[in-house]
């Protein structure tokens, strides 16, 4: 007995030592809280009341809250107003505008698509149209960013937008509505095959709704064809909403099975996500990912991963593991702060970076050394601290310098305006010489030029010898000689990369006639992540024996 209530008491006294020590730790906290926070406001105070030159409070004291966030990570940043607009969107999937993707091309603002059924496409704005004032004021030394911000506004409001179109010597005005416009989460669904037998889903984004989306969209391809495989693309997605990431999981594996955990400091950021609906879809699935996939993307393609419930195409995903949540402050401020790390079914992290606090140390990759081997359901080996490898590798081809300097241009944007002005309808072969040879006539008369890293080093080598009369005298027939190399060089890259400069022209040209959704579905017939996933679905076998260990 007396034992027992030694043995009471020890326990007693250790639980005493537990708390204490933890308040403790606690007050050591909050001392040095406190105490910096004083330290840190009589600075301010002080340089803002007696430095030498003015000073612009508000500046000063977002310079030094900037500076602090830096040495954290790049998610942990203070929003002011326009960016918890921008985040408004993210999680309603709504905003007030005219309805129109822009973007910059050549250095101009352009409309890169009118969204359908809003106040610019009803009102006549076309794909091409270059801006030139919203409201009366230019936006020259605007980016697009500063733009979607003059654009946007209060529902029923209106705007003048002053455009240049080619083939029309006056600008013209139009004056628009705005309206509320739902972002959308899917971006194409349809299906691969003229049999209907393999689906396709394009996920841009998760937003409000998602899961609910899919859902749909999976249940029309399933009455319009014989699903008998899905393709869902999350490529360049960058995420959203965790519970939306949870729910996508929920409609291709049973009932309570964990998805996703997260594990912080504060109890409230610490918490697990299970599944709850019977299985929705249950054929073959393929994942897509690639570098820009990351988040919630992660989430959903490393769980079914984990699940042995799909296989993931292409490249390894962007490799973010961190959870962010956002805390409003006064004055129409946000901190969205990173508040915990996420841990998918095989209790693997995905983050692929460490950030470091200490004084002059530099973020890195989290190396070989330090990752972990896991296991999926099936028993297969999976590393945490590299994002979401694929279960089959497909990189995008690289692209040539050509090829770039054709998009950094606008090349291909501004031949599609001329060709759209004067053809009503596209007559466009990829194999075929006439509209490819009217786009060579275009380059020339537009003078396409771009610099290689010859040029550069020869251009350099010029400008020393230019300072003796004597090298330039005897190195000028062979600098000659050189120009003459490397723009038949230009031309041979031209010609080895025609095929896909003929493929980027085509997507071009069908977004002026079909719109984005149009483009979006041709590119499909020529994607080799695309042409994997249906050779995979077309070989259930070849899926079932890639899932086992």
């Amino acid at each position: 007995m007396k034992k027992s209530r030694f043995a009471y008491l020890a326990i007693s006294l250790s639980l005493v030592t537990i708390l204490v020590t933890g308040f403790a730790l606690k007050s050591d906290e909050f001392f040095l809280i406190k105490k910096n926070f004083t330290i840190f406001s009589e600075v301010f105070q002080e340089v803002s009341t007696r430095y030498v030159d003015d000073v612009d409070p508000e500046k000063l004291m977002r310079h030094g809250i900037t500076s602090m966030l830096e040495k954290l990570d790049p998610y942990t940043v203070l929003f002011d107003e326009a960016d918890t607009q921008n985040m408004e969107i993210l999680t309603t999937g709504r905003y007030a505008g005219v309805g129109i993707e822009v973007g910059a091309r050549s250095g101009k603002l352009v409309i890169v698509a009118p969204i359908e059924g809003y106040s610019a496409y009803r009102r006549g704005i076309r794909s091409g149209d270059v801006i030139l004032d919203v409201d009366g004021i230019s936006v020259q030394n605007l980016n697009v960013e500063d733009l979607q911000l003059l654009i946007r506004g209060e529902v029923g409001s209106t705007l003048k937008l002053t455009i240049e179109r080619l083939g029309i010597d006056e600008p013209l005005i139009f004056e628009l509505t705005r309206e509320l416009i739902d972002v959308n989460n899917i971006s194409y669904s349809g299906f691969l095959d003229e049999l209907k037998k393999i689906g396709y889903i394009s996920l841009s984004r998760f937003g409000q709704n998602t899961a609910q989306e899919l859902r749909i969209a999976i249940d029309e391809l399933e009455k319009e064809g014989d699903l008998q495989g899905l393709v869902l693309d999350l490529r360049n997605n960058p995420g959203g909403l965790l519970d939306e990431a949870v729910r996508t999981v929920d409609l291709f594996v049973g009932p309570r099975i964990e998805v996703v955990k997260t594990q912080g400091k504060s109890i409230e950021s610490s918490f697990s996500s299970q599944t709850e609906s019977p299985v929705f879809y249950d054929g073959p699935l393929v994942i897509l990912q690639n570098n820009g996939s990351a988040s919630s993307s992660e989430i959903v393609a490393g769980a079914l991963q984990d699940l042995d419930r799909a296989v993931v195409v292409g490249e390894r995903s962007f490799g973010k593991g961190l959870v962010q949540i956002v805390r409003p402050l006064s004055y129409n401020v946000a901190l969205k702060i990173t508040t915990s790390r996420y841990y998918i079914p095989s209790g693997r992290s995905i983050q692929s970076v460490i950030y470091s606090q200490e004084e002059d140390a530099i973020s890195q990759q989290v190396p070989d050394s330090l990752r972990n081997k896991f296991k999926t359901s099936a028993g297969r080996t999976v590393y945490d601290g590299v994002g979401i490898d694929p279960d089959v590798l497909v990189n995008r081809p690289a692209q040539s310098l050509v090829e770039v300097a054709l998009l950094q241009q606008g090349s291909y944007f501004f031949f599609a305006n001329e060709y759209q002005l004067n053809n009503p309808e596209l007559k466009f072969d990829l194999n075929g010489d006439e509209t490819f040879a009217f786009f060579k006539e275009y380059l020339e008369h537009s003078e396409f030029d771009y610099t290689t890293r010859l040029q550069r080093s020869l251009a350099q080598l010029e400008e020393e010898i230019n300072g003796s009369e004597e090298l330039r005298m005897q190195t000028s027939s062979a600098i000659l000689a050189l120009k003459s190399v490397i723009e038949q060089q230009k031309l041979t890259e031209m010609q080895a990369n025609e095929q896909e400069i003929r493929r980027q022209l085509y997507l071009e040209l069908i977004s002026r006639y079909e719109g984005q959704s149009g483009r979006l579905k041709a590119s499909l017939s020529t994607d080799p992540i695309v042409s994997k996933a249906v050779e995979l679905i077309q070989n259930p076998t070849e899926i079932s024996e890639m899932l086992k260990p």
